[in-house]
């Protein structure tokens, strides 16, 4: 995953000095040059007032266009930045570097989080304290149960700026500190004409200016090891250097803000307070990192549905503006811990659960009440060749994280209902979309022990599946019912098309500390054996053709400062199938297929017939280990720009590769890191394509390709993939899980034929006399057939 800062790329309306992002001194006139006249002031406070009755509300979809400055203003010139001395113009917007306060507290979400049981009829109805009628997204208006028939304590609507009677408790006692505190920023700001009023006072806390990282390791949005847990950002990325990370844009007199200022989406703190501003474009949401959004002292009617984005917002100051209702999609900001809504026409349900209750239990209440939204288009196939002969192997390919359950939690997943992140329904999505896929081979990583057991094998065999599964290894040290829910990777196969041959578990830790040029080192027991990841090798071969095949799952580890460890253990994995394919180019053929159990393909309930099975072909023959068919497939937790994807792609990763981190790994670290297959990426086809994949994992913050089908280009081709999602229907959609992603990371998928070998006819082996080895086979393949896990 990727490292949650992104760079500057493009200006407000001209580009911006490449040292602009790393240079300390900020207050440089190249600086001054390339914003001055980006933003323009309204000083009349009078016509402020006037707006505010004559300027009706607006829609977010409807405002894109609109420009950022209002009629017959005049541009003006500001020098003072970052607290620089007085002099300036009141109608320039103020830059400054405050870092933003570490370690905020908020991790422990479940502590506020109000679990709240939603019933699904098909596909959405709830019992919440909100019905609907539609499934379409929505602002809470007239449908809302918080009206004043509700109210206990008889509140009614506030007057914009009007006194309201308080409850004593904390949480409405610091908004109101905090409505205070707005005030007296409006009050400096109009009545004394001294705009910038936010830079200023953070002024004494900008005198040093840090880099993407700060001790402890967390990154400049103060980002705990909780919430980045199982997050692989990319360290050599957050290790760039960005240098300022706040913007003071209040008390400008601005009518409307340019979506040119929404391309500084490394922004954590934004103040557009004491404006004109009667709209928020929906480009807010592109600002995913952002804390601090102070709007106060506007003429804001609505929010955008997209404010829902920027799920990092701890404060988001509203006071004293003219909104009424709240989108539902502000439930995703779940770590929001003050929402100031005083001095707006709110409606008084609203207004009485945050007052009674607390910005966290309403933002819940949002979240758990909100309608299903419309599902995405569907991901559609993407045709990477035509004119395949119909006379080769086919082999459809899917791989998927599919998010273990102990994992989904609310405190990792915030912005998800309780609804779409419980198991029992995600579950059954994930099996209705391989049964929708319909692929020959299906490797799930992060699918426990029982949920293998008892679901997804009795369910898939109703659908001509079987399957193999390896839980962790740590599921050795703990009694049966603990280790049952232990995670590990699958294999499952379409029985009547495919024969299992061989089956094998790569515990990398336990072969790592048995390596001789190993096992003697600190760093294999210090950082590669603590990590209890694995992989999955089988060996196929086709009843129709009598092609063999190879193929691979593995989950590597996540954290972002293991990248050796990523790399080892990807290593480890290609030197296992180097060997195993050696071993299994010698390999008997098989003497009756017709004598090999064909699996039940359909329910033993079910009145339909077994489909009629072609004649088996014979086993084929295979000169060298790399001319064996070959797809390696699993959760990298690794973009392109690492070390583990260099090492599959070309071949060979040098002792000099920067991820080793002088740590030492025996013979890798000395000779180096090489396997003899040929691979690339079945989705590097659709690069530079409108239909390039631009992730597979899908989080706030994170958005990056980290799952990958591998395949030998010698022996296969790709003939067709799986689509993108849905591109417009992710822009009010934060991350997954939800309701029509029940995971995390999405599925990918390839087709791929078995090439005509050139040069050469395809040998066959016709089984002799059996013999032991043909025992063995036999052996091995009703192991394999069964549905436990373990190896032989």
């Amino acid at each position: 995953m990727a490292d949650g800062h992104r760079y500057m790329q493009q200006s407000f309306l001209t580009p911006l000095p490449t040292q602009f992002a790393s240079n300390n001194h900020l207050a440089t006139g190249l600086l001054l040059n390339s914003l001055l006249n980006q933003f323009i002031a309204d000083p009349s406070a009078a016509q402020q007032q006037a707006a505010a009755q004559a300027n009706p509300a607006h829609s977010s979809a409807t405002q894109i266009n609109r420009g950022m400055y209002g009629q017959n203003h005049p541009q003006g010139h500001n020098p003072r930045l970052n607290g620089a001395a007085p002099g300036r113009q009141p109608n320039m917007p103020m830059f400054y570097n405050h870092v933003p306060q570490q370690g905020h507290p908020h991790q422990g979400h479940n502590a506020h989080h109000q679990v709240l049981q939603a019933g699904h009829s098909g596909h959405g109805a709830r019992n919440d304290l909100m019905s609907h009628s539609t499934f379409s997204s929505g602002i809470m208006g007239n449908a809302s149960p918080y009206t004043t028939n509700n109210l206990q304590n008889g509140h009614s609507v506030a007057a914009r700026g009007g006194p309201a009677e308080q409850p004593a408790n904390e949480h409405w006692q610091k908004q109101m500190r905090l409505k205070e505190e707005s005030d007296r920023a409006h009050s400096a700001m109009t009545e004394q004409h001294q705009p910038h009023y936010y830079a200023r006072l953070k002024a004494p806390e900008n005198k040093g200016i840090g880099g993407a990282l700060t001790a402890g390791g967390t990154n400049a949005s103060g980002d705990s090891e909780e919430e980045v847990r199982r997050r692989p950002y990319q360290v050599e990325k957050r290790n760039r250097r960005q240098d300022w990370h706040n913007l003071d844009m209040s008390g400008q007199g601005l009518r409307a803000l340019s979506s040119a200022l929404f391309s500084y989406d490394f922004l954590v703190e934004l103040y557009i307070a004491s404006n004109r501003l009667t709209f928020l474009p929906a480009e807010i949401g592109k600002l995913r990192h952002l804390k601090i959004l102070e709007a106060s002292n506007n003429l804001l009617s609505e929010l955008p549905p997209e404010i829902g984005m920027c799920t990092s917002l701890e404060k988001l100051l509203l006071f004293d503006n003219q909104i009424r209702d709240l989108p539902y999609e502000l439930g995703s900001l779940y770590k929001l811990d003050i929402l100031g809504i005083e001095g707006n026409p709110i409606n008084p349900g609203l207004r009485e659960e945050i007052v009674e209750r607390g910005t966290k239990s309403l933002i819940n209440s949002l979240l758990e009440q909100a309608p299903v939204p419309l599902p995405p288009s569907p991901r559609k196939p993407i045709v990477v060749q035509e004119d395949v002969s119909p006379s080769l192997e086919r082999i459809k390919v899917m791989t998927w994280n599919i998010l273990c359950d102990k994992f989904a939690t609310t405190t990792m997943y915030g912005y998800t209902p309780t609804g779409a992140l419980s198991w029992e329904y995600r579950k059954e999505r994930i099996l209705q979309e391989i049964r929708d896929r319909d692929v020959d081979m299906l490797c799930l990583q992060e699918i426990a022990t029982d949920v293998f057991r008892d679901f997804f094998s009795p369910e898939l065999a109703q659908n001509d599946y079987k399957g193999v599964h390896w839980p962790r290894p740590k599921a050795k040290t703990m009694n049966e019912k603990d280790a049952a829910a232990v995670d590990g990777c699958a294999i499952f196969y379409k029985g009547s098309k495919w024969i299992l041959l061989d089956k094998q578990l790569i515990d990398y830790a336990n072969i790592a500390i048995n390596r001789p040029d190993m096992k003697n080192q600190h760093d294999i027991f210090n950082r590669v054996m603590p990590k209890d990841n694995i992989g999955i090798i089988c060996f196929f071969e086709s009843r129709r053709t009598g092609a063999r095949v190879i193929v691979a799952n593995t989950h590597l580890a996540w954290e972002p400062t293991l990248a050796d460890v990523k790399l080892v253990q990807t290593a480890i994995l290609m030197e296992n199938i180097t060997k195993y394919a050696e071993k299994y180019v010698r390999w008997q053929p098989l003497k009756d297929k017709r004598g090999i159990q064909i699996p039940q393909s359909v329910s033993v309930e079910s009145d339909i017939p077994k489909p009629e099975m072609p004649e088996p072909g014979p086993s084929q023959e295979y000169r060298s280990n790399t001319d064996i068919p070959l797809i390696v497939c699993g959760d990298y937790n690794s973009t392109q720009e690492s070390s583990v994807y260099e090492l599959l792609s070309m071949g060979r990763v040098t002792p000099e590769q920067s991820d080793f981190g002088g740590h030492q790994y025996g013979n890798f670290t000395r000779d180096g890191v090489a396997h003899p297959f040929s691979m690339r990426s079945a989705y590097v086809h659709l690069n530079g394509t409108p239909d390039e994949l631009s992730f597979t994992n899908y989080v706030p913050g994170f958005q990056e390709v980290i799952d990958y089908i591998w395949y030998s280009t010698n022996t296969l081709e790709v003939v067709e993939l799986l689509g993108p999602p849905d591109q417009n229907h992710l822009k009010r959609v934060p991350g997954f899980p939800n309701y029509h992603f029940p995971a995390d990371h999405i599925q990918i998928m390839a087709e791929f034929v078995i090439k005509q070998r050139k040069g050469e006819k395809v040998k066959v082996l016709h089984g002799g006399s059996g013999g032991s080895g043909q025992q063995q086979q036999q052996q091995q393949l009703e192991g394999g057939q069964d549905f436990g896990s373990g190896s032989k």
